[in-house]
């Protein structure tokens, strides 16, 4: 029976869509199962699409806007009025002032066929060069006045930074809406002591999770056979993969009878923790996964088992993102 308590949703991360790098991205083999994997999250109600116009390696640049504005455009009006798209844009060193991103927003709300209704700062600037992120976050307050988008939100942003951005915007009358941050059981640091997550329910931000499955180590099987994957990811594999095995082994326990699997384990976790997760779906199969995640919840008791674990001295991390401020 579906619980009727008010823990988050979940929503779709659409970064492997159009990455070679990373997730061996081939147009004329994965559109089609693209496709598919958009209609399936409407028919199992997973209606929140992250984006970014980054997405997308090389000459690919943008191709994660590009399919979900097709895929939009295709589903009945129905569907179209129940979605909620939200894009991040990137703050390069060539977007500069208040009006840096405003090209970059026409471009993505071309791609996205004008169904655009969340822009976000993809990532915090506080690191290297903290004197741009205010005037661009501004340029968003002002489209977000302008009606050119219904909100505004923020990535790879910390407590402190948070702090000061969303004084900064709500002086001019935009309120936050959504943080979004690395937010796993092998990335939990959010949701520690004096973590963003304790800032986004006082301020009243949405906290969004992504990566929640690790990159596809909290979902691999246990098939003997099945090897690392190739490139960059496999590395990650051959280095975490020995050390999670007692918190794989209680996800497989804490997910025996229940819809989902280890997924539903590590996506719910998130979810008990106050973030509505969006782990990246390339496949029917997998939407199927995630939104049988929906169905149950984890309890008090099995979330502080796991976190007992994951926040532990010693226990495995996922690499932290560079751009992450304080």
């Amino acid at each position: 029976m579906a619980s009727q308590s008010r823990q988050p949703g979940i929503g779709v991360g659409t970064w492997a869509w159009g990455n070679q790098f990373l997730w061996g991205y081939a147009p004329e083999r994965d559109d089609p199962r693209l496709a598919a994997t958009f209609a399936r999250c409407l028919e199992r109600d997973l209606l929140f699409f992250d984006t970014a116009d980054s997405y997308g390696t090389g000459r690919l640049n943008g191709r994660s806007e590009t399919l979900l504005g097709q895929f939009a455009a295709a589903a009945s009006p129905l569907h179209q009025g129940r979605l909620c798209i939200a894009t991040k844009l990137a703050p390069f060193p060539w977007r500069l002032g208040r009006q840096g991103y405003r090209r970059a927003f026409a471009a993505s709300r071309a791609r996205l066929q004008g169904r655009l209704h969340r822009v976000q700062l993809h990532w915090s600037t506080a690191r290297y060069a903290p004197w741009q992120e205010g005037p661009l976050v501004d340029g968003l307050a002002d489209l977000v006045r302008e009606g050119a988008v219904a909100s505004l939100g923020v990535s790879n942003v910390g407590p402190e930074r948070l702090r000061q951005l969303q004084r900064r915007l709500a002086d001019q009358g935009v309120p936050i809406r959504s943080l979004q941050v690395q937010l796993s059981l092998l990335a939990p640091q959010p949701i520690q002591s004096g973590g963003v997550a304790e800032v986004c329910r006082e301020l009243g931000i949405a906290l969004i999770a992504y990566s929640p499955l690790a990159l596809g180590l909290l979902s691999r099987g246990d098939d003997p056979s099945q090897g690392a994957p190739a490139g960059p990811r496999g590395a990650l594999f051959r280095r975490l993969g020995p050390k999670i095995r007692p918190l794989r082994q209680a996800m497989a326990e804490l997910a025996q009878g229940r819809p989902g699997g280890r997924v539903a384990v590590a996506l719910n976790w998130c979810r008990a923790h106050g973030a509505m997760p969006i782990p990246g779906l390339r496949s029917p199969e997998q939407v199927d996964q995630t939104a049988d995640a929906l169905s149950w919840e984890l309890s008090p008791a099995e979330r502080e088992r796991l976190d007992a674990l994951v926040l532990a001295e010693g226990a495995a991390r996922m690499p932290a993102n560079p751009f992450q401020s304080a």
